[in-house]
């Protein structure tokens, strides 16, 4: 039995989101794909995740400093302690699904904050004398991105820094099997069904062997 992590970064529903709309699509056939699996669905904008904040680096630096948990400040604790949690749940899992739109060419900041979270050493990747290496090899991680133009290849490529920044970070913590589903050109009211049935299409197919 795998874990999966649902990781939902849009503050709207399916009804107004393509991305959420697709992503319910991949996690209902991969439910049925993977009846033992368990989904766990992370909707971010409704998580408490803490800012890396002069809370967090103070707490962080005692912690190092060889004070014990107790020694820190009630904030530093509330917010240290939950990103620990936040951390251990990504490390445990097996499998990642990140929804999400794309906003000024990049992620939402909210799933910006959540890679800030999970990008310790150590536990996500470690820093060795020929450079940094990722500890979470053999892991798998697919990215839904909606965008209004299209950005995964054409004259815009070079903007896209929504799924290429996942990427790279993924990569860096040793996860090399990453897949992308883009709904592009949802800005055209005309297409914009077509463009969505599309990508609910390749979603379902990607969930029978993701």
């Amino acid at each position: 039995m795998a874990t999966v992590l649902y990781i939902t970064a849009h503050p709207l529903d399916s009804q107004s989101s393509y991305s959420l709309a697709v992503g319910e699509e991949f996690i209902e056939a991969y439910r049925q794909a993977n009846p033992t699996d368990e989904v766990i669905h992370l909707d971010l904008y409704q998580e408490d995740i803490p800012q890396i904040d002069a809370d967090v680096l103070r707490g962080w630096g005692k912690v190092r400093s060889g004070s014990s948990f107790d020694q820190l400040s009630d904030a530093e604790k509330s917010k240290v302690d939950r990103l620990e949690e936040i951390l251990n749940q990504f490390v445990a899992a097996d499998k990642y699904v990140f929804v999400s739109p794309m906003w000024n060419f990049t992620v939402p900041p909210v799933l910006k904050a959540y890679t800030d979270a999970t990008s310790i050493p150590g536990k996500t990747f470690k820093y060795t004398k020929n450079g940094p290496v990722g500890l979470l090899p053999g892991k798998k991680a697919l990215h839904i991105q909606a965008s209004g133009s299209e950005y995964s290849e054409g004259p815009l490529a070079s903007l896209e820094m929504g799924y290429s920044y996942l990427k790279k970070i993924l990569h860096f913590y040793g996860i090399q099997s990453i897949e992308a589903i883009f709904v592009e050109g949802t800005a055209s009211s005309e297409k914009a069904p077509a463009i969505k049935e599309k990508a609910i299409a390749h979603a379902k197919e990607v969930a029978k062997r993701f």
